[in-house]
């Protein structure tokens, strides 16, 4: 019970977040927009108490599942300040807003990130082993060679070689060595698919112990924005792999869906971690919330923009309001029951003890 109340006590704060910063991307560009924002809310109702300024409620609710932002019209273009009234480029803009949020804050949070100090293994990375009929193998890669760079990115670890080979996924890498008292450039193909336990490039690394240290490493903000921005982008190219692995043959078809539940239990167990992992975690919920929200499914930001560019293909011409109005509610009946049923495998795996990470 008590790590229960732990994952909850950490999910409400972290969802909280996450759901504003997406409301707050719709609530500027509708008010820039002369959209009426009829109501900005944190948590959904029942109501606990609003505040009225410039026509705009702004309202605490009881459920701490998130937040929202009401605008005036969303499928009705008769009434003057609607969202339906406004063109099909405006619309779109407010609409597809609350995910670019989503993706942006990720740079927040790996900015911060970067400047708490947070110690780190810093050592030389040595190839253990080059396995037969590989990409390594075949750009002449040796068992000693000490890994440098990988395109321009320096290595200071295992993880930068790990990311800096996944981010790279279908490509060519450039791969600087140290071997004996030479450098050596080499170029070595990261496979989509390899043999079980070969990986991308086909080596296998470890850091020597006698030459491994851990530093505690910060960062100024000049220097740990730009990270930030990279690691942002890092994450979005990731995520792109799984994509595409998972919609083709190249990748990895171990992919599991995650409810509500999954996720709270997870965010605890993380949470115990410590604050930067927290923050790491947060940036990987925010760019699924970027992602999923942005899917044509009725009811989501990307359901509602499909109708958009629907109606640009129909020349202008609308779905008529009480249609579109059907399908968001079926898409939100659908969206419901699918949460329901990853909700029961999540619960059963938390009876069962099993961990929910992959």
């Amino acid at each position: 019970m008590d790590s229960a109340v732990i994952s909850l006590a950490v999910f409400f704060p972290v969802l909280i977040v996450l759901v504003v910063v997406h409301e707050l991307g719709h609530y500027v560009t509708a008010k820039m927009s002369g959209v009426v924002v009829q109501e900005f809310g944190i948590g959904y109702p029942p109501r606990l108490f609003a505040v009225r300024w410039r026509n705009t409620d702004y309202s605490i609710n009881l459920l701490p599942l998130g937040g929202f932002v009401k605008l005036l019209g969303e499928e009705d273009p008769e009434e003057p300040g609607s969202l339906a009234s406004k063109s099909m480029k405006t619309r779109l803009i407010i609409l597809s807003s609350g995910s670019l949020m989503n993706a942006l804050l990720p740079v927040v949070l790996f900015t911060v990130i970067y400047m708490i100090p947070r110690d780190m293994p810093v050592g030389p990375v040595e190839i253990l082993q080059v396995l037969p009929d590989s990409p390594a193998q075949g750009a002449g890669l040796q068992t000693g060679d000490r890994i440098l760079k990988i395109n321009d990115r320096k290595i200071q670890n295992i993880t930068d070689v790990s990311l800096s080979i996944q981010v790279n996924l279908g490509s060519t890498i450039n791969v600087m060595l140290q071997r004996g008292e030479q450098q050596i450039q080499s170029r070595v193909l990261a496979r989509w698919s390899p043999p079980p336990n070969q990986g991308a490039t086909g080596i296998m690394i470890s850091m020597p112990e006698g030459e491994t240290k851990i530093v505690s490493q910060s960062y100024p903000i000049w220097k740990a924005l730009p990270l930030g921005v990279r690691n942002t982008t890092d994450m979005l190219t990731l995520f792109k792999n799984g994509i595409l692995g998972l919609f083709s043959s190249r990748g990895s078809s171990n992919f599991e869906v995650t409810g509500p539940i999954g996720i709270a239990r997870m965010t605890g167990e993380v949470a115990q971690q410590g604050f930067s992992t927290l923050l790491q975690w947060m940036s990987l919920l925010s760019i699924n919330l970027a992602i999923l929200n942005m899917l044509p499914i009725p009811m989501l930001d990307g359901g509602r923009a499909f109708f958009v560019v629907l109606e640009g293909i129909r020349g202008g011409k609308r779905i008529p309001p009480e249609k579109e109005a059907l399908a968001h509610l079926a898409g939100f009946i659908l969206l419901m029951i699918m949460i329901v049923i990853v909700s029961y495998g999540d619960i059963l795996k938390i009876i069962k003890g099993d961990s929910l990470f992959p």
